[in-house]
């Protein structure tokens, strides 16, 4: 997230080796990742240590309202985590340990992500694609690489208006997008870059995504017909 960009396996081990030179902990978001939910569509394989921290989460098994993350780690940080818990939600829910509890006890966990949730998404992203390029040719927006996650990430090239503009337009028609300069934050000097991107959730149906698609296609010609106009 934003650009579907998976870190690989020996940059995972190379992060890891380095954080442990240093004793800091490696913490790593793993909401989308191996074992579950498993929405991967690269290669890749399960990393811990007690130096690591990995975070993940019941809401992209499709229980967001569980609320429930996991956090595994070594004894100490699950202590402090615990305590910090306790006192900022006051009183944690139960549902969603006790679902994951027997979703493990009877194997549906890992089962039901190979199955079920990574051939629903990979099917969901190939089939965006596809509409996505039945509006827009390459020479009006590239798409990064989907290696994992529920985004696309989509760059218009040279366009000439920017994306937080293009947003503007698209949520007066009934489409929400994010304007990709929202995930650059902290750069040194102006990128043009930040302004031509955005990022897409493709998980709606596809005959929403490609009502969408066709308004977004719609209002980038409507952008290069301006600058000629």
């Amino acid at each position: 997230n934003p650009t579907g960009n998976v870190i690989t396996d020996d940059e995972l081990i190379k992060l890891d080796a380095l954080a442990n030179q240093h004793g800091i902990p490696l913490v790593i978001d793993n909401a989308y990742g191996v074992p579950f939910p498993g929405i991967i569509f690269s290669d890749a394989r399960p990393l811990w240590n007690p130096n690591i921290v990995l975070c993940m989460s019941l809401s992209k098994l499709g229980l967001p309202g569980s609320r429930c993350g996991i956090i595994i780690a070594n004894e100490k940080i699950i202590t402090a985590i615990s305590n910090m818990n306790g006192i900022i939600s006051l009183a944690p829910g139960g549902m969603g340990p006790a679902m994951m509890c027997e979703m493990i006890k009877r194997n549906d966990l890992l089962r039901l992500s190979e199955t079920v949730i990574k051939p629903f998404y990979y099917q969901r992203v190939q089939e965006t694609i596809a509409i996505i390029r039945r509006y827009l040719p390459e020479d009006r927006c590239l798409i990064h690489k989907p290696e994992g996650a529920i985004f696309l990430w989509l760059w218009f090239k040279d366009l000439p208006i920017s994306t937080e503009l293009l947003y503007q337009r698209l949520k007066k028609r009934g489409v929400l997008m994010v304007p990709g300069d929202y995930f650059f934050p902290g750069l040194d000097k102006p990128w043009p870059h930040t302004h031509q991107c955005m990022r897409m959730n493709y998980v709606p149906d596809p005959e929403k995504i490609e009502a969408g698609v066709k308004i977004l296609a719609e209002e980038v010609e409507r952008a290069w017909g301006e600058q000629g106009a």
